[in-house]
């Protein structure tokens, strides 16, 4: 069996999550599949994967080899677009990384529309509350809240006002002490996120002052999803913090309102992120192109909505 097509049904297990879904979606049967997953594990000698009927995971040497089974995959691809001179048109698998709700409600739109201007790119979307490694993961482009640190990565920058703000149901305001400044949080219950701090959030500094101000609180409800920390502050549960554009339809329809606007850091830069000389491959670069402007546009909008937001 030929080792790149045993890395193919590798990497399309991992990312259908079954043996079955990547026979789906490499039109071949459950037992070729394994064949082929076996052949790659004989050759390398050691368990790449650990399967049941029911879940997939990755070996200690799986997590080490998937990687780089991606990025050859990936040099193969526009090794082949350079050599039949279609560098003009864009075909392949495009891999795309975003966090969740960013992913779902403003990049799978310009996804869609992408899709459907380009009938022979097909997309992998990743949507993953984690930073991303784009070269060792074969992410192609990734969106990106926050500042970037410096690196070899090209950045396109498609927003720059997306703002951490504090927010609560007014049922739940109506009936605890009233948050005036960053230091009452201490008093009330807190929906936190595993990314947006356990039991510890962080603060400009004060007028006059010069340091930043740090709370600290025990969480009354710990997620791993912002869908869930959202949903739980709605509901009553307690004060939760999250991106502008997470809360805006709450705070619009009514459902939230936020607190502490003069305690706000500055808004964070959102930017398209792809690795050095992915840009030149036509896939990225139509969808740079095709993307760029729909997303400013759609950030613009989520701006303006932030602006509108009914504020204590």
């Amino acid at each position: 069996m030929d080792r790149i097509e045993a890395m193919r049904v590798f990497v399309a297990a991992l990312d259908e999550g079954s043996l079955a879904g990547a026979g789906r979606r490499l039109n071949r049967s459950p037992a070729a599949v394994s064949r082929a997953i076996a052949f790659l594990e004989g050759h390398v000698g050691v368990e790449l994967l650990h399967r049941t009927t029911r879940t997939l995971r990755l070996s200690e040497a799986g997590e080490r080899y998937a990687p780089a089974c991606r990025r050859i995959l990936t040099d193969l691809e526009e090794a082949d677009l350079a050599a039949m001179g279609e560098r003009s048109a864009p075909r392949g698998t495009l891999t795309l990384s975003a966090p969740p709700i960013s992913g779902e409600d403003i990049l799978r739109p310009v996804i869609d529309a992408y899709l459907e201007a380009f009938p022979a790119v097909s997309v992998n979307l990743l949507l993953l509350d984690r930073p991303v490694n784009l070269v060792e993961e074969g992410v192609d482009v990734a969106l990106r809240v926050g500042h970037l640190p410096d690196s070899a990565l090209i950045a396109t920058r498609i927003g720059g006002d997306v703002r951490r703000v504090v927010a609560a149901s007014p049922r739940y305001l109506e009936t605890h002490p009233r948050i005036a400044e960053p230091a009452d949080l201490a008093k009330h219950q807190i929906v936190t996120t595993t990314h947006f701090g356990h039991d510890t959030w962080v603060f400009p500094p004060g007028p006059g002052e010069a340091i930043a101000r740090s709370v600290r609180f025990k969480p009354r409800l710990v997620v791993n999803s912002v869908r869930a920390a959202l949903a739980s502050a709605v509901a009553g549960v307690g004060v939760t913090r999250l991106y502008t554009y997470h809360v805006a339809p709450r705070v619009l329809d009514g459902s939230l309102r936020i607190v502490l606007r003069d305690a706000e850091p500055p808004p964070l830069p959102v930017h398209l992120i792809t690795p050095q000389g992915r840009t030149s491959t036509p896939k990225v670069r139509a969808f740079l192109d095709f993307a760029t402007p729909r997303l400013k546009a759609a950030f613009a909008g989520l701006s303006a909505d932030a602006e509108a937001l009914a504020v204590d």
